[in-house]
């Protein structure tokens, strides 16, 4: 089992159209075939830079592998991520 998480900034003011697009896009992820538990996450903590998160498991590196390379995943990256994410940090764990 692999938890892929990923924390991030939007560079997109709070609540505008653009941050609601972002995620609404964000949330198509969980239609690729092996993407299990899909959150969106708002940060709550003042100890972390971060605002949002997104996270979601993977049974096998195979399927986490077949996302990475998933169309949907690719288009979401070119479209929205690259061009809203103003900083990132990206976290795999595998069960232990």
């Amino acid at each position: 089992m692999i938890q892929h998480s990923v924390m991030f900034n939007l560079n997109h003011s709070p609540d505008s159209r653009e941050e609601q697009a972002f995620f609404d896009a964000a949330r198509e992820l969980a239609t690729i075939p092996g993407v299990d538990q899909f959150s969106c996450l708002r940060q709550v903590s003042p100890k972390n830079p971060f605002t949002f998160g997104l996270s979601m498991v993977f049974a096998s590196q195979a399927r986490y592998d077949h996302y990475n390379q998933h169309p949907l995943h690719k288009a979401f990256i070119e479209k929205y991520w690259r061009h809203a994410v103003s900083e990132f940090m990206e976290i795999d764990f595998e069960r232990y």
